[in-house]
C-alpha cells in the first residue's frame, strides 16, 4: 500500500550542466516496473547549473508541472510567454496540440527543482502556460493545492488532468493526513527533511521513514498520516 523508492536507487544521469534523478523511466533510464504511477508519468529531481538550462524543445499532450526548490527557472515558449519562477513557487504548462519551450537557470547558483509530468484527461487543446507564487509560510502545517484539474480549486494553477499537486511545510512533530481515493494513485516526495508515513491503525503496518528526495508511491483506497521527523517540505501528487 506504500512503496518506498529510495533516492539512492533512482535513475541517474549527470550531463555536467544537469544532474538528474528519475523516479520513473525517462530518457536513457528504463525500468519496466517504473513506467509511471497511474497518470503520473515523470517525476524528475533536477539540479541545473548556473547559466545553463534546457534549450528550446517540443512537447505535446502532457501536463508539465515545475516545482522550484532552490534558485529560480526562467521560462520561454513558442506562445510568447516568458517568466521567472523562484524557490517554493510553481509553473505549469499544458502542452496540448504542441508547444516548444526552453527553461534556463539564469541565476548565479545551482537551481534545484522537481519536474512532474501528468497525462491529461484527453489529448489536444490549445497549449497554455502559467506560474504563481506559493509562499512557504502559507503552507505551514497543512497541505495546500498548488495545481489542479478540478474547478473547485480556484486558487490553484489549472491543469488538464484529474489530478492535484499539493505542498506542505511541516515543523518537526507536525502531522497531516491525506486520503487517496479508490482507484487513484498518489506519489509523495519530501523536498527537504525527513518524514514518516503511516496507514490506518487497522492495517497494523508500522510507519515508514522517508528521507529528503525519497519517493513514496501510495495506492488508492487508504488514508495516510504524514508526520515530520525533522522540519520538512513535501510535495504530493494525487492522480487517476
Amino acid at each position: 500500500m506504500i512503496e518506498k523508492r529510495p533516492f539512492a536507487g533512482l535513475g541517474h544521469a549527470d550531463h555536467g550542466w544537469l544532474n538528474a534523478r528519475h523516479h520513473f523511466s525517462f530518457a536513457n533510464y528504463y525500468d519496466p516496473d517504473r513506467m509511471g504511477w497511474g497518470a503520473i508519468r515523470v517525476w524528475n529531481d533536477d539540479e541545473i547549473a548556473a547559466d545553463s538550462g534546457f534549450p528550446p524543445h517540443p512537447h505535446r499532450d502532457m501536463e508539465i508541472i515545475t516545482y522550484v526548490r532552490t534558485g529560480a527557472i526562467t521560462h520561454q515558449d513558442s506562445m510568447g510567454n516568458t517568466g521567472r519562477t523562484g524557490a517554493g513557487d510553481v509553473q505549469v504548462m499544458s502542452a496540448g496540440t504542441g508547444v516548444r519551450h526552453a527553461e534556463y537557470n539564469l541565476e548565479p547558483e545551482t537551481t534545484t527543482l522537481f519536474q512532474i509530468w501528468i497525462e491529461p484527461k484527453r489529448p489536444g487543446g490549445s497549449p497554455s502556460w502559467g506560474a504563481k507564487p506559493f509562499p512557504r509560510d502559507a503552507r505551514s502545517g497543512r497541505l495546500v493545492t498548488l495545481a489542479s484539474g478540478f474547478a473547485d480549486d480556484a486558487d490553484a494553477l489549472p491543469i488538464r488532468a484529474d489530478a492535484r499537486v499539493l505542498g506542505a511545510t511541516l515543523k518537526a512533530g507536525d502531522s497531516v493526513e491525506h486520503s487517496v481515493g479508490d482507484g487513484r494513485h498518489a506519489y509523495l516526495v519530501p523536498a527537504t527533511g525527513a518524514i514518516e508515513i503511516a496507514t490506518g491503525s487497522e492495517t497494523g503496518a508500522p510507519a515508514q521513514r522517508f528521507d529528503a528526495r525519497d519517493g513514496a508511491a501510495l495506492s488508492g483506497g487508504q488514508t495516510v498520516t504524514i508526520t515530520a521527523i525533522e522540519d520538512s517540505e513535501i510535495v504530493l501528487v494525487d492522480a487517476e
